[in-house]
């Protein structure tokens, strides 16, 4: 059973910077493809960003930029480094992976099987 744990969320000023950091158990970080996806009060559970088991990085376009998804499988962690954050980043953050899914599904939050609890970042002056 794999077992993913958010942390690194707070509250932060417009045009500040954030890191949030995924830690995943019980399974090598190796095997799995990584994302991170974001729900604002409201609204839809959105993708924010991914990384392959080769490390390159997929991000949606309100993102890409700004935010920045990185691995290190020696660690068992991704990374999601954001930075110019925006009020409308506002949102509970969730690591979620995968052990089987190709690059043109990486968007599609229902081919990940395993879900962290997510973190709350909260962009606001």
């Amino acid at each position: 059973q794999v077992q993913l744990v958010e942390s690194g969320g707070g509250l932060v000023q417009p045009g500040d910077s954030l890191r949030l950091s995924c830690t995943v158990s019980e399974r090598a970080l190796r095997g799995l493809v990584v994302g991170w996806f974001r729900q604002a009060p409201g609204k839809e559970r959105e993708f924010v960003a991914a990384t392959a088991r080769g490390g390159a990085g997929t991000y949606a376009d309100s993102v890409r930029g700004r935010f920045t998804i990185s691995r290190d499988n020696s660690k068992n962690t991704v990374t999601l480094q954001m930075s110019s954050l925006k009020p409308e980043d506002t949102a509970i953050y969730y690591c979620a992976a995968s052990s089987s899914i190709i690059t043109s599904q990486y968007r599609n939050q229902n081919q990940y099987y395993y879900w962290g609890q997510g973190t709350q970042v909260t962009v606001a002056s």
